[in-house]
């Protein structure tokens, strides 16, 4: 009897436990809060990016987890960067090399990307926003239930941003001019920054390099609508662990918040970025080329002509300060339920976004702007005893691609055995494990290499470029021709050329 009473005993223990690399008990498996955010670089408060970062929420998540300084994109694109971290595939392997690749489901129609993986081990998985590049289309694919907003354009729609025929003769002038009506009537003159377009003069689609506040309240904007989805899915009663992915828009182009968010720049206006007048020396023509080529935003040029570059400043803090009160919403939700203590939270971003450094705007390049992310992983509170104390750091170089292995191994949940990031949970449980070094690839031969201290950087053409982030974090000065540097870059090129074939 003694016996029978001491393993019921036993049996009651062990379900209490929370599933962590260890315990199979399905219905002790922790949830996950996945939280995604757009071309969002290293502007945060807890990375002091910018002095004037307002990301209160973000900071405090950071405080709760562990804060990955050195985190990096697998490309830095929307498209080729998230189907990497979902398929938990470099760009070679799934074709996804660049936004004008075709998108990966239609690539590989049934590959097993990280949320199918938690369906099938066993999880309700429910996606809302921006996830894959593909947005509604893709979560219909990947989520068990999906809630989509028109986001890009918020909080107009993608017909009304449309250029009339009589208007579109103006898109490229310097006086463009295209009237949209607001809800009450309110009529607005886009675009806000009153600059012509260097990407799509001639399109009569709306004009995405643009900035500005608008007179409307929270409510109007898709990234408020999904994050009010996710708090009611929040407040749901489960029977089986979940999967909560959260895709904001903002900071991504057009830089629009309502009003609230600008106030601030008044009477304090913003510091722009750190540059240098030659910062262009030293590179080659390739290099030279990457960096002014309006690809995914607009011209350097164009908006120091027409003095917009402090006001772009200001807008993208203030929408990162917008999307920052919107996840402080969805961590007060979780917060208030009975989950939030069986929950890992996940934030990152799917890439950087210069603001004129190397005097280029948008992202699509080698350099640390482009590809360093905001990374923070928080274990479950019920188990935090087993990981390093809250609010660390690591300075070690990561990948988005280790996201995938890094939730199977924390969750318990099987993932494909050819993934090609790392599981990150050793450096949760220890901050210094060592790692060697992350590769970022943009376009097919064009690719960056960033370790602890350095930034390699090599073109198509055989251009190459040397960082010293020891004392050049800005990345203002190439090395790479400088003859003490020649067995270190030669061991930088083995490393990279290595990990394209290992990994």
């Amino acid at each position: 009897m003694k016996q029978i009473l001491l393993c019921i005993g036993i049996l009651a223990i062990s379900s209490t436990n929370v599933s962590i690399g260890a315990d199979k008990n399905k219905s002790s498996r922790p949830n996950v809060l996945f939280i995604a955010i757009d071309d969002l670089n290293d502007w945060v408060g807890c990375l002091a990016g910018h002095p004037q970062a307002q990301t209160p929420n973000i900071d405090r998540l950071a405080k709760r987890g562990m804060l990955f300084t050195n985190a990096h994109c697998a490309s830095p694109a929307c498209n080729p960067s998230r189907a990497a971290l979902f398929s938990g595939k470099m760009p070679w392997k799934t074709g996804v090399w660049s936004n004008k690749s075709k998108k990966l489901f239609r690539r590989h129609p049934k590959i097993k990307v990280l949320p199918r993986a938690f369906s099938d081990a066993g999880y309700v998985t429910l996606g809302t926003g921006k996830m894959m590049h593909s947005g509604a289309a893709a979560n219909r694919v990947m989520f068990d239930q999906h809630f989509d907003v028109h986001q890009r354009w918020s909080p107009f729609t993608r017909k009304s941003v449309e250029y009339t025929d009589a208007e579109l003769p103006s898109k490229g002038s310097n006086n463009p001019s295209h009237l949209v009506s607001l809800k009450g009537a309110k009529k607005v003159r886009l675009p806000l920054n009153r600059m012509p377009s260097d990407r799509n003069p001639k399109s009569n689609g709306g004009e995405s390099f643009d900035w500005g506040p608008l007179d409307i309240p929270d409510s109007a904007m898709g990234d408020t609508q999904i994050t009010d989805w996710a708090i009611q899915k929040l407040k749901s009663n489960f029977d089986k662990p979940f999967f909560l992915g959260v895709g904001y828009y903002r900071p991504h182009i057009p830089l629009w918040a309502p009003q609230k968010y600008f106030d601030r720049f008044a009477d304090t206006p913003a510091e722009l970025p750190f540059t240098k007048a030659d910062d262009l020396t030293d590179l080659s023509n390739t290099a030279r080329k990457w960096a002014i080529e309006p690809v995914t935003a607009g011209l350097h040029a164009t908006v120091i002509e027409h003095g917009q570059w402090r006001s772009a400043v200001e807008a993208y803090l203030a929408c990162t300060t917008f999307v920052d009160h919107q996840i402080g919403r969805l961590l007060d939700a979780l917060d208030d339920g009975s989950i939030g203590d069986n929950t890992v939270i996940v934030l990152w971003s799917d890439h950087g976004w210069h603001l004129g450094e190397k005097q280029h705007w948008g992202k699509w390049t080698g350099w640390e702007r482009s590809t360093r992310v905001p990374l923070i992983i928080v274990p479950p509170k019920q188990v935090a005893d087993r990981f390093a104390r809250a609010g660390s750091k690591c300075d070690q170089p990561v990948s988005l691609i280790d996201l995938y292995p890094t939730l199977g191994e924390l969750c318990d949940v099987p993932v494909p055995s050819k993934l090609d990031g790392k599981s990150l949970v050793p450096m949760l449980r220890d901050p210094k494990t060592s790692s060697q070094g992350v590769l970022t690839v943009f376009r097919k031969g064009n690719y960056s290499y960033r370790t602890q201290n350095w930034r390699y950087i090599r073109y198509t053409d055989g251009a190459e470029e040397l960082y010293d982030h020891r004392i050049d974090p800005h990345e203002l000065t190439n090395v790479a021709a400088d003859p003490k540097n020649t067995a270190l870059l030669k061991d930088l090129r083995q490393k990279a050329e290595k990990s394209q074939v290992s990994r």
